[in-house]
C-alpha cells in the first residue's frame, strides 16, 4: 500500500464502495484502491458506505482513512441495500466523476486509471463504461451482456446463457453494450443524478439493468474495456447462495413489470416457474435439500400477483 496521500487537491473522481459486514474484504478493496492510484494524475476520494454492518467493517476503514486522507466513511444505521445505499452515498461525492465498486473487488495493476483515462477521451460518446472482472482464480467473469428479453431469460434459466456466453459476456475489444455490471461502474455525477439514480424499490440484483436501460431509452450509451482488469469475489455480503437466486426472481419480475407489458409477465412467470418446479423435481431426487428448498422459496415468489 502506497505511503503518501495524492498531492492533487481538485477532486475529479469519487470511488464509492459500499459495504456490509465484509470488513476483511473492504479494507482490501480499499487498500487495491490505493495502490492502484499511487501515482494517478488526478484528484480522487473514497468514500465507503457502510449499510449497519455488524462486523468491524468502520472500524478498519476508520483505521485507514486516519492514514489517508481521500478515504472517507459514511456508516449509516440500518442496511438501505445496494441502491438506496449508492444513492445516498453520492450525496456526498466531490467529484464530477464517478466510480461505483463492490466492496469485494480488487483492483489490479492501473486499472482504475486507464479506465478512467479512457473514460474522460470519449465521454462525448461513452456515458458508462465498465472494466474487464475475474473470478479469484484468474479465470473470465462475464460482466456484460444484452437485456434481458425472454429468449435471453429462457437461455439463462435454461440453456446456460451464461457458460455460452449468450446472455452475459466478457468482450476482448472495446465494445458498445447494453449493459455492464455494477460491480464496476463508471459514470459522471451529472448522467446519474438525470437518471435519478438507481431505482431504491430494487433492494440488490437487476438494479445497474434497470439504470442501463432506461439510460438507454435517454441514449446514453455503455461500453466495456476490457483493459481494466478487477477481480470480483462475488456475492460476498449475499449470506449464502439462497438469497441471491431469490433476489434475481424478485429482480426479474419487479423489471419486467416497470417496463414490460402483461403478456411479456405472463410468459416471464411461465418461465421462473417451470425453472422452479424443474430443480425442486431434481433437488427431491438427488435429495439435495439446497435445491428443493431454494426453488420452493422460488416458485411462490413465481406464482405471486
Amino acid at each position: 500500500m502506497p505511503s503518501n496521500n495524492s498531492p492533487h487537491t481538485i477532486i475529479e473522481l469519487s470511488i464509492i464502495v459500499l459495504s456490509y459486514n465484509t470488513a476483511a474484504l473492504t479494507k482490501q478493496t480499499v487498500e487495491s484502491i490505493l495502490t492502484s492510484l499511487k501515482s494517478a494524475r488526478f484528484g480522487y476520494e473514497i468514500i465507503i458506505f457502510d449499510n449497519a454492518s455488524r462486523d468491524k467493517s468502520v472500524e478498519f476503514v476508520k483505521a485507514i482513512a486516519k492514514k489517508y486522507s481521500q478515504v472517507k466513511i459514511v456508516a449509516h444505521n440500518e442496511n438501505l441495500g445496494f441502491s438506496k445505499g449508492n444513492n445516498v452515498a453520492l450525496k456526498s461525492a466531490l467529484g464530477e466523476y464517478v466510480l461505483f465498486l463492490n466492496s469485494d473487488i480488487i483492483v489490479q495493476d492501473d486499472a482504475i486509471s486507464k479506465l478512467f483515462d479512457y473514460y474522460k477521451l470519449n465521454q462525448k460518446s461513452v456515458h458508462f463504461v465498465g472494466g474487464k472482472l475475474f473470478n479469484k482464480d484468474g479465470t473470465l467473469q462475464p460482466s456484460g451482456g444484452p437485456f434481458y428479453s425472454l429468449p435471453i431469460i429462457f437461455g439463462a434459466l435454461f440453456a446456460k446463457g451464461d457458460h455460452w456466453g449468450f446472455s452475459r459476456q466478457s468482450p476482448d475489444r472495446i465494445t458498445q453494450i447494453d449493459w455492464v455490471s455494477g460491480a464496476c461502474i463508471l459514470t459522471t455525477k451529472k448522467i446519474f443524478s438525470t437518471l435519478h439514480g438507481f431505482d431504491e424499490k430494487i433492494f440488490m440484483y437487476m438494479d445497474e439493468i434497470d439504470l442501463l436501460y432506461r439510460a438507454k431509452k435517454m441514449n446514453y450509451r455503455t461500453y466495456f474495456y476490457p483493459y481494466a482488469p478487477f477481480i470480483h469475489l462475488g456475492s460476498a455480503s449475499s449470506e449464502g447462495k439462497t438469497y441471491p437466486i431469490i433476489q434475481v426472481y424478485k429482480g426479474f419480475l419487479y423489471f419486467y413489470k416497470k417496463h414490460h407489458s402483461s403478456l411479456a409477465i405472463s410468459l416471464l412467470r411461465g418461465m421462473l416457474q417451470l425453472k422452479a418446479l424443474i430443480a425442486i423435481w431434481v433437488g427431491k431426487l438427488t435429495k439435495n435439500q439446497y435445491l428443493t428448498e431454494t426453488y420452493a422459496k422460488a416458485l411462490k415468489i413465481a406464482q405471486m400477483d
